[in-house]
Order: structure tokens, then sequence, then C-alpha cells
């Protein structure tokens, strides 16, 4: 077979050099052809949805839920954060209106925990203690709540503070404490030039001071559905750009707000951008160092230009044929264009230092053509069928992305040894190298070049060994099934994310189970609470408040003692003598220590006298003393009228069921089809492994229909895991009959396949001992691996063996050249991802870089070891 490959290159290749021009100019016009209708018909499908078959038992879970609750599906998270719940409140609201003003780039938006709704009936919800509790805090209040009512300034609030600290009997209804410590955090701020609101809710719903100070309350969490643009690299981007827009102007108006956004969406869009960021300058650093590489391997002006004249044609016709073939590139097969540089010029690179060799050795350029596609044209016949073999293997699996990978890749495998074996010779008939003279290096010393060969006994039995170490140290290898550790760890989305990961009920992390009436969310609840990996499960049902008559009687007697004065409540704010009131409520304090009130313990009463000494001493200093006076008085009271608004009409609650829950609670909890959401929040931090492989055995072993991200991740991890396997076991299988068939020689086979097997192992070993396990992003390195490994090992094969010159060794050969500089032409294409902040690409680059090298160290020190023969 190989003598009638050459026979036919042969005549091909004279037919090439007849009419150079010809085959030149039909090549620019194919290009050009093929360059237009890929810009026409390629396009880009970047939903990730997509990368794994449908008919997956978990994508078919996930796609069920997605369509009952699409308003659920494809969102992202806006975590609202601020000191006080009522900023956290006030900015999550303002948000969501805002938000939803762009219709055109959002489907829908909400705060899950807040609406017109849960407002009215926030009462409801507590426990009965604890609603007793606050309704005894509100009645101890009642005086101080009905003033401020009436007098809402400065003046009324520390008028009715003094009234009470002078009292001289020891039954006050109200403590103190909370609120003269919160209005001292309030001054403490100010005079570090900062601005920190007081908050009325923490004060009157809190135990004491220290509890309402706790930032848990103070988390809002806001749910948008962005449109997604699909065709476009970066789908979110549009929806994103706005909502990063809008927070930071709502965060410019009070700088204590934090409004950070994260979500599988979100990570995905700071992904992409990630990934275009690293692989440009990656891309840049690579360019600069793969033009030195090949300027130093290959000598000659011209033969860099013809390479990458052939390397950019390939490119063309290769994103062609998926334009045919598939008709879209996703986020994995983008990945083509890098493959087919680190593969496709490894022919050019060849045929070009064959052809250079020949011409060295005195031959004419004719001579030195043919010479070159004869010596290696049938090697690289072979070895391009093994490499697309590798890759043609990933089209049956369930992986769709590398599926598609493995249809554009192995294609492009054929077009880039047609490319080199035709357009190359016709660029040699019309620009010839001239004057070349042999590349030898006179510094390298003789035992470097004869040491396979010398130690060989050595080499094969330290091989041996390593291949069965390796073989132990790979029991520990392990899949990272988290994508969120593959991107950038310093980003937003991935910061907010693992800190909500933390969160037993705001757990992005959560599972949703469906069930077709209440009788089953009632079974699946009842077994999830037995599961110790499980905090709660919420339903529809979880909504409507138990106990409601027993509240209502303590709601309607507050409201009976209330309700007229919070009605009436002025939220206009008196800015009028706030110096004044400061100056009193100093004097009343000084009264209060000196006559030891019993009201307030004796360290507060002196540390806040205290705080307004120097406040008022730095106040009166500036230029504009009575502008921090006005502050002060809005950083105290700013927050009371949402504060009362608030506690106004949660004392309106009315009793209600199932039937009287709003739609905008129960779209999210029962589908248009009558299916019923079970959510599963997690009890432990979700960013361990082992708590997320144990939450999601539990709850599969209750249902394992459940869907959500961890099913996702670990299903999808698992699914692309047997795809590799599948797909590397049959396309070893196929390159071994392959290589049967071609070399007719069990011997010769195995010397192709051994070294491959045997970098393999290494490359697998030396990751686990590096802590750099497999995952999502870098397992698409191996598909190059195998590819450079089983070329490699075919190329040294036939030089090894068909080399008759005695003085030429075979490590000074042109085709050792070829592997070596191919190979360092890849490895400074893809290590300089290592570097980058993506741990995803980094990791790539990593097993790259340490696949490559151990790769062409087998090829050139163990192949040549286990042949057996001397040159």
């Amino acid at each position: 077979m190989s003598s009638f490959f050459n026979t036919l290159t042969g005549w091909c290749e004279r037919q090439i050099m007849r009419c150079p021009w010809t085959l030149l100019l039909l090549s620019l016009l194919l290009c050009g052809t093929t360059l237009y209708y890929s810009i026409k018909n390629l396009e880009i499908n970047t939903n990730t949805a997509e990368m794994l078959s449908p008919d997956l038992p978990f994508q078919k879970n996930q796609a069920r839920f997605n369509q009952a609750f699409p308003e659920d599906a494809t969102t992202i998270i806006l975590v609202v954060e601020a000191e006080t719940p009522e900023e956290s409140s006030q900015a999550a609201n303002q948000l969501v209106d805002q938000l939803a003003q762009e219709n055109d780039r959002f489907e829908s938006v909400y705060i899950p925990t807040d609406n017109a709704f849960f407002r009215q009936q926030a009462l409801l919800y507590l426990d009965q203690n604890d609603l007793d509790n606050f309704a005894q805090k509100l009645t101890d209040a009642q005086p101080f709540i009905g003033h401020l009512a009436q007098n809402y300034h400065l003046e009324g609030l520390f008028g009715i503070i003094s009234q009470a600290l002078n009292r001289h009997d020891h039954a006050l209804p109200m403590d103190l404490n909370p609120i003269l410590l919160a209005i001292d955090d309030a001054l403490k701020s100010q005079l570090t030039g900062q601005s920190h609101y007081l908050s009325w809710q923490n004060i009157l719903s809190a135990d004491n001071y220290k509890e309402a100070a706790q930032p848990r309350f103070n988390r809002t969490i806001v749910i948008a559905k962005p449109k997604m643009h699909f065709n476009e690299m970066l789908p979110a981007d549009v929806a994103l750009s706005a909502a990063r827009e809008i927070s930071h102007a709502i965060m410019a108006e009070n700088p204590s707000l934090n409004i950070r956004i994260t979500g599988e969406t979100a990570l995905e869009h700071e992904e992409l951008e990630s990934v275009t960021k690293g692989a440009t300058f990656s891309g840049l650093l690579s360019l600069v160092l793969v033009f030195a590489i090949q300027w130093i391997g290959l000598r000659s002006v011209k033969l860099l230009i013809t390479t990458y004249i052939v390397l950019v044609m390939g490119l063309i016709l290769t994103a062609g044929f998926a334009a045919i073939t598939v008709g879209h590139l996703n986020v994995i097969s983008i990945a083509f264009a890098s493959l087919y540089i680190g593969l496709g010029v490894d022919y050019a690179i060849h045929i070009c230092l064959h052809y250079r060799e020949g011409k060295a050795n005195g031959l004419s350029n004719s001579e030195a053509i043919l010479d070159s596609i004869r010596d290696v044209g049938s090697s690289l016949f072979l070895c391009a069928l093994a490499t697309a073999i590798g890759f043609f293997a990933f089209i049956p699996t369930d992986y769709a992305g590398v599926s598609e990978l493995g249809i554009i890749s192995g294609g492009g495998i054929f077009i880039g040894l047609i490319i080199s074996l035709t357009v190359l010779p016709a660029l040699f008939s019309v620009f010839s190298v001239n004057n070349v003279q042999p590349i030898r290096s006179p510094l390298t010393p003789a035992f470097i070049i004869t040491f396979p060969f010398r130690f060989s006994t050595g080499i094969r039995v330290v091989s041996i060994l390593l291949g069965i170490g390796a073989c132990f140290v790979l029991t520990d290898l392990t899949f990272d099934y988290n994508p969120i550790n593959l991107r950038d760890p310093n980003s937003e989305s991935v910061l907010t994310i693992k800190e909500l990961l933390k969160s037993k009920t705001d757990s992005p992390f959560a599972l949703t189970a469906l069930a077709n009436n209440l009788e089953d969310t009632d079974k699946i609840t009842a077994q999830l609470k037995q599961q110790p990996s499980v905090h709660e499960t919420i339903t529809l049902a979880s909504f409507v408040a138990k106990d409601q008559e027993e509240k209502l009687t303590t709601i309607e007697d507050l409201n009976m003692m209330l309700g007229g004065q919070l009605e009436n409540f002025d939220n206009t704010l008196d800015t009028a003598n706030q110096q004044t009131a400061l100056i009193k409520f100093n004097e009343a304090l000084k009264k209060a220590i000196i006559e030891k009130s019993p009201n307030v313990p004796q360290q507060t009463l002196q540390q806040l006298q205290q705080r307004i000494e120097a406040f008022m001493q730095q106040a009166d200093a500036t230029q504009a003393p009575t502008a921090s006076y006005v502050q002060l008085e809005k950083n105290i009271l700013g927050l009371l009228p949402f504060t009362i608004e608030r506690l106004r009409t949660s004392l309106t609650a009315t009793p209600f069921g199932l039937d009287d829950l709003p739609l905008e609670i129960k779209s999210h909890w029962i589908s248009a089809t009558g299916l019923y959401r079970v959510l599963i929040t997690p009890e432990k931090d979700q960013n361990k492994p082992e708590n997320l492989k144990e939450f999601v055995t539990q709850v599969q072993t209750v249902d394992n229909s459940v869907s959500g991200l961890p099913i996702i991740n670990q299903a999808g991890g698992d699914a692309i895991v047997k795809a590799f396997i599948n797909a590397f076991s049959g396309a070893f299988i196929a390159i071994v009959v392959l290589l049967l068939l071609m070399y007719r020689s069990v011997r010769k086979t195995l010397l192709v396949i051994m070294p491959l097997l045997l970098a393999a192992l290494l490359t697998g070993a030396t990751n686990v001992l590096l802590d750099n396990p497999f995952n999502f992003a870098n397992i698409i390195a191996l598909p190059l691996l195998l590819g450079m490994g089983i070329d490699s090992s075919i190329l040294i094969m036939h030089r090894h063996h068909s080399s008759s010159s005695e003085d030429q060794n075979l490590l000074q050969s042109s085709t050792t050249r070829g592997i070596i500089f191919s190979s360092i032409t890849t490895l400074c294409s893809f290590s300089s991802l290592a570097f980058t902040a993506h741990q995803g690409m980094a990791s790539m680059g990593l097993v790259l870089a340490i696949g490559l090298t151990f790769t062409v160290m087998c090829s050139l020190i163990v192949l040549p070891a286990f042949s057996g023969k001397r040159i």
C-alpha cells in the first residue's frame, strides 16, 4: 500500500509541478469562495446546555423543569447588600423597577422574598412565640412611635429619650440601650467621614443591639431572566451590561450599597470574557514564540512564508467544512483552529524540512520536491488517518460539544494533509529555496545523539518501572465536577457564588423536584426531611401561614393600638434645630450620668455623651456646621418612614388559603401544566466537593428525577468522562488495527503504540502529583495529545527503518527536527495558557505542556531504545 501511495503521490506531484500557477490560482479562488460562504453561513452557538446530548436522563429532567418554569431557567442572580435591611430592600426594589423597564433585555425580574403580598402577610409567617415577642416590643415602644409620628425630627427623638432617661421609676417599658448604642454607631461613623444609617427595623425586632447589627438580615436576592442571543459569542452581554450599568448607578447614590451579579448565566458570561481575554494575550505571545521557533527550525524566510500560507488556507477550508457539515461552532468546537495549528502545520513543517534537506544535499528543485513527498508522504497519510480516527471516535458520544469538534477537526486533518501535499509543492515550484546549507549542531555532544542506542537496556528498564509506578499513582486520579473551579477565582461572579454556596437558604446549588399534586409534594418533603444533607424543602403549601386565627388576633390588637398613629405618620423630615436638639440631648445625658440613671448602663451613657462632644467639636470646626447636623439627623431618622410603612402594611394582614396566593407567587411553584415544584436547599457548605456529592446522592435516593446545577455538574461530568473513555477506547483499538494493517507487524505496531501509552501514563501521573485534576476544560487537550503522540511515533518509526545511510543519525535527521520543532510550536501555542487567570485554560495549558513533553521524550528516546537497531 505504501508503494502504491508513493506512486500515486509522485504522479500527482509531477502534474502539479507542470502547472503550479494554475493550482495556486484555483486554490486561492476556492479559499476566497469558502471564506465568503463561511462568513455567511457559519454560526456560533454558545448555549452550553446543548453541549451534552438532550437524551441523557439528567438533561431530560432539566429540560422538563425549564419547560415547566421558564422564568427560573437561565437566570442571573443579583445580590444586594447594605448595612441595614431597609437599605437592602429599598435598593433591591429600585433595581427590580429599573430592570423591568428594560423589557428588550430582560424577560422577567423579581425578588423571591419580597412583594406586595409578603409585605402585607409578613407577620403571619412568624411563629406564634416570635409574633408575641414582637408585639410586646411594639407595645413597649408605642410611646416612642406615637411621639415620633407627631414629631418626626431629631428634637422629637432626643426629647422622648431624654424624658425616659430621667424618669425615676425603674419600670421602663422599653429598653433604651439598643437605640442609644445605634445612635452612638451613627455618630462614630460620621466622625470617620462615613455615612451609617440607623436601622429601625432591627431595633424594633431584635432582642438586643448586637443581634440587630447582624449582617445576615441585610442581603436581598434579585432574580432576573435575561434575553439570550446564542448566535453571539457573549449571549447575555446586552442584558448583563444593562444590569451592571443600573447597579452602578444605584450604588453611586448610596456608597454603602454593594450589588453583585452571579448565577450560572453570569458565570458563563464572565468565563467567556476571561477566555477571550486570556486567549488574546496567550495568542499574541504564542504568535511571537511560534514565529521565533519556526525561524530557528526552518532557517528560511521563504519556507516560513509558505508554511503560513498553507496554514491560513487550511484554516479557511476547515472553517468551510465546518459550515457545510455542522453549520455552527460551539464553545468547544471553536477550538478547532488551535487544534489545526497544532496538528495541521506539522505536515507542512515535515515536508518543508525534508525539502530543505534535499536542497542542502545538492538535489535540484524538482528532485527535492519529489524526494520530500516520497520520503514522508505515506507516513503523513498514515499519521493523518490515525489522528482523524482519534477525532472521529468522539462523534457517536453523548458529549455533543466534543462530537462536533471531532467532525470538524477530523476533517481538518485531511484538509491539512491535502493542502500540504498539493499547494506546498506548487509554492516550492514557483518560489524555490536556493543556497541552502545543511543544519548541523556542532555543539551537540555525540553522547546525546547516540544516547537512546548506547543505553537502550537501561532506558527499557526505567520505562517499564515508570509505567508501573504511574499506574499506581493513577489510582488517585480525580475529575473535578465543579465548573466554578475552572473560572477566574477573583471574578465577581465566582467570589459571590462561593459566598452564597455557604448559605443554607440562598445557595444556587439547591435542587428541584417536580410532583403531580400537593399530596406527592408532601410525600417527597417528608422523605427529604430525613436526609441529613437537606436543610429544608419549600413547596407552594409552604407559603400558606399556619395558625392564622390566633396570629390575626394578635395583629388586630396591634393595629388597634398603633394603626392610627402609623397612618398619620408624617414622613417629611423637619430639618430645623438639629444642633440645638443635640446640645439639649447632651445635657440630658450628663444629668443621667450624674444621677446614675438606672434605666441605661452607665458605660453606654458615658460613651454616647463623649461621642456627642467629639461630634459637635468636629462639626463646629467645619466651614458648614449645619450640613453635618443635617446629615446626622438623616442618618438617624432617614429610614424610619420606610420601617413605619412596612409595619403599617403588615398590620393589615388578612386570612388566606392556597387559592388566595397571587399569581406572581404561584407561577414559580405550580406550572401551567399542573406540575408542583419542590425546592430542596442544602444543609452544608456546597463549596466542598464531599458535601455536594453527599447532597446529590441523598436527594436522588428519594427522587432520581430531581434537577439543578449540582446534578448537571456531577451527571454531566460523569457523561463526559464516559464519553472520553469510550472514544479513546474506540480510537485506540481502531488505530491499533490500522497500524497492523499498514505495517503487517505486531512488533512495529507495538513500537508505535508503546511510547504513546507510556506518555499518557506519565502525563496522568504527573497531573496527579501536581494536584491538577482533569476537568471539563483540560480533558479537551487529550485529542491533541493523542494526535501528536501517534504522529511522532509513526514518523520516527518510518525514518528509523527506512534510513540506509550509516553516517546519518536518527536524532540529527529532518524527521527528528520536524518532530521537535512542531512539538515546540504546539507547546508555545498552548503552554502560555497556563499563565491565564481562567483556571480551566490554565489547567489545559499545563496538561498540554506536560503531555507534549512526555510525548516527544518517549518518541525520541523510548521508541529507539526498544527498536533494537543502531544507526
